[in-house]
């Protein structure tokens, strides 16, 4: 078999994904970049969604399981009025509100959303990465098939409203690994009795890791540099290393 071509570098780049690239599209770009010869991700994001993706290279791969257990916070643009399939906007719509609906109020809004502060229960879209018989949810989906999914806790810390308008509303979102923001926004749709589903979602933090320190794609592909750009193995939480690792960068 041959060997993968590329330079063994170790490091972790905190990449801002464009719209419209998957998140292995966008860490495979990186990687050719940089010419390295393994990489990784800490977990995806949609197509659609843009913001924070650590890409992991090298010796850095050895995070991506410890990653996979930490918070994460988003902005989340909910459209009112009606329910998409996918619960985004690249969905079928499904179901809408009455003619006559002409927007909510914030202080009904206020009201719905302490409901899905906690530990909260919810059921994973079919339009997901989640496998049943070896194949991923979506799958199905895309074939019109729709499978019963047991409901999973997930615990929400924090929802604060940035901006409010009678048909649109726009939230920060912390929350706990295995948060289905698509399904949230679906929720308090029908909390609000009005439907809803996401038009734009942004990761702004994974662990301890923000997307205020994070590089597009555009700027990183273009840097005379790039492997100036990744944080080193000393630069990375020492909890988040794998034993063996944690050793080596103490001494």
């Amino acid at each position: 078999m041959a060997r993968r071509k590329g330079q063994e570098i170790d490091g972790v780049l905190l990449l801002d994904k464009p719209e419209g690239l998957s998140s292995n599209h966008a860490l495979q770009r990186a990687r050719r970049t940089l010419d390295a010869k393994k990489a990784g991700h800490t977990g995806t994001l949609d197509p659609f969604a843009t913001g924070l993706l650590i890409c992991c290279f090298g010796k850095a791969t050895k995070i991506c399981g410890a990653m996979l257990n930490v918070d994460k916070s988003y902005r989340a643009t909910l459209s009112l009025g009606s329910e998409t399939d996918s619960g985004d906007l690249t969905g079928t719509v499904v179901q809408k509100a009455p003619e006559q609906f002409t927007g909510i109020t914030e202080e009904a809004l206020k009201c719905v959303l302490p409901r899905f502060i906690g530990e909260i229960e919810q059921i994973p879209p079919m339009y997901s990465a989640l496998k049943r018989d070896g194949k991923p949810l979506y799958e199905y989906a895309r074939q019109g098939i729709e499978l019963e999914r047991e409901a999973r806790k997930v615990k929400i810390y924090n929802i604060t409203i940035t901006h409010f308008s009678a048909q649109e509303i726009v939230l920060e979102v912390f929350c706990s690994k295995g948060t289905y923001i698509r399904t949230l926004a679906q929720d308090i749709g029908r909390a609000l009795g009005c439907f809803a589903h996401l038009t734009a979602l942004r990761r702004t933090s994974v662990g301890p890791f923000k997307l205020s320190d994070a590089m597009s794609l555009e700027d990183f592909q273009q840097t005379e540099n790039p492997q100036s750009k990744l944080l080193s193995l000393h630069d990375l939480p020492l909890d988040l290393l794998p034993e063996k690792l944690r050793q080596k960068e103490i001494l």
